[in-house]
């Protein structure tokens, strides 16, 4: 049987590691006392206090100086006067002058059914918040949007009953698709509970479906479908006198509103 011939192992020379032949100095540590710290503290708390008493005595002595020249020169004082009396007389008469025009631009407001249908859903809200207004509502706002839960305008007319609307806006009038009993239940559920409305209205200047008016007499709410629209949105009549069974003015207001 013929051996196995060994080979010498091969030996690794290792480099020696080279070692730290000073031993590492740690940094001296700084013990501090309660009273050094609290003393530090105080310190700077000192040190706040001085910067705002000197800008104190800086502000004082500025507004001493300027007291000191305007009684000096009084006359100044005459002019400021005159100039702030002219600028606010002119800015009352511009307000005066806007509500004014503002006032006659809603009473002649009108709009046509062409007209209606050609806006966007947001400028038919804005169109109707528009309209309650020359109805006498001079608190109508359009709130619609995200989180309107349901409502676009709010309204309180001249009698005291909150109204609040929900606009269906359809681009093909009557054509397009009807606004069904969701949208009905969606603000009758939110109307009196959140904005406290008298008068709840559904408008549209399309159509309603066959179900959308036993449920809405059910519900003691109010549909404005695209004839009552046109008709009103075309006169200078309130809307009011086009819907059947209003509830009746708040009482106080009777007697201001006639």
């Amino acid at each position: 049987m013929p051996t196995r011939r060994r080979y010498p192992r091969r030996r690794t020379t290792r480099r020696p590691t080279a070692r730290r032949t000073t031993p590492r100095r740690r940094a001296p540590y700084r013990y501090r006392s309660r009273r050094e710290g609290w003393a530090r503290r105080r310190g700077r708390q000192s040190d706040v206090q001085v910067l705002v008493l000197g800008g104190v005595l800086l502000v004082a002595a500025a507004v001493w100086m300027l007291v000191s020249w305007l009684l000096a020169h009084w006359w100044v004082l005459i002019v400021l006067a005159a100039v702030g009396a002219v600028t606010a007389t002119g800015w009352i008469h511009r307000r005066q002058q806007q509500r004014a025009w503002d006032r006659t631009r809603q009473q002649v407001l009108r709009y046509g059914l062409p007209e209606l249908d050609a806006l966007h859903h947001r400028d038919f809200e804005y169109a109707v918040r528009d309209l309650m207004r020359r109805d006498g509502c001079t608190d109508a706002r359009q709130i619609g949007g995200a989180g309107d839960n349901g409502a676009d305008v709010l309204a309180t007319d001249p009698l005291g009953r909150t109204w609040v609307i929900q606009c269906k806006h359809r681009r093909d009038g009557d054509r397009g698709s009807a606004v069904g009993t969701p949208d009905l239940q969606r603000v009758n559920g939110t109307a009196r509970q959140l904005y406290g409305a008298d008068v709840v209205l559904v408008v549209t200047n399309g159509r309603f479906s066959t179900r959308c008016q036993p449920l809405a007499a059910q519900l003691h709410m109010h549909l404005a479908d695209r004839r009552t629209l046109a008709t009103w949105a075309s006169s200078g009549r309130p809307l009011w006198e086009f819907l059947p069974k209003v509830p009746p003015p708040r009482k106080g207001r009777q007697d201001s509103g006639d």
